[in-house]
């Protein structure tokens, strides 16, 4: 997106991931990233990012929810630590940054929210439980608010792909057919689109990449 010319803000946990993120980029569009280290579990710290970014800004126009996390076990050996980290990374994270932004996006009665979901949980499937209800959660939390908000002229929708080839999936899985697997590349472009003017009237969809 920074090629289009929009500026991105990033909440980080990782100093050094978001490091490594302006390092990728051209030395031309590093400026027009701003990144912060911000909980994002956290609704307090969100909601305060939110306002900064607004304030620095004037506006919010796209949220990517890209948060998440993986973890398997069917719902009998799913312990209550690991159901609640998986809703948290998942889909709490989803609802803290939409309630966080929609009051900007209500305003200037625009906006775009895309989510990242799964296409592993479309239809659900078991041996990792607690993901699919966090992954099938943010897909009802889209197409609800697609609903909501559609008359306000904000648009919701979730990209779902199959295993992304990332370095912390190759490393979990390194014996794995990578073959299939989707990239980063891949997804980053339908939510271009999303974002993009073409797609003002496609809200509520569900994209398989």
């Amino acid at each position: 997106m920074l090629t289009g010319g929009a500026r991105v803000c990033v909440p980080y946990a990782v100093l050094e991931e978001a490091e490594a993120l302006r390092g990728s980029l051209a030395e031309a569009a590093r400026p027009r990233l701003h990144t912060a280290a911000v909980d994002v579990a956290d609704a307090a710290r969100f909601d305060a990012f939110a306002s900064d970014v607004r304030s620095r800004f004037g506006r919010i126009d796209v949220l990517v929810n890209g948060v998440g996390g993986f973890a398997g076990g069917d719902l009998a050996s799913t312990t209550p630590d690991l159901w609640n980290r998986m809703l948290t990374l998942n889909l709490t994270t989803t609802y803290i940054a939409c309630h966080a932004v929609l009051p900007a996006m209500l305003q200037a009665r625009s906006g775009r929210v895309i989510s990242i979901g799964s296409r592993a949980v479309v239809p659900p499937a078991g041996g990792f439980t607690a993901y699919t209800v966090a992954k099938a959660g943010v897909i009802a939390l889209t197409q609800a608010l697609a609903h909501e908000v559609r008359a306000q002229g904000i648009t919701a929708n979730a990209v779902l792909p199959s295993t992304m080839d990332t370095p912390a999936n190759r490393a979990a899985m390194p014996d794995a057919d990578r073959s299939q697997w989707v990239s980063v590349e891949s997804v980053a472009e339908v939510v271009v689109f999303l974002a993009s003017p073409a797609a003002q009237d496609v809200t509520g969809a569900l994209i398989s990449v």
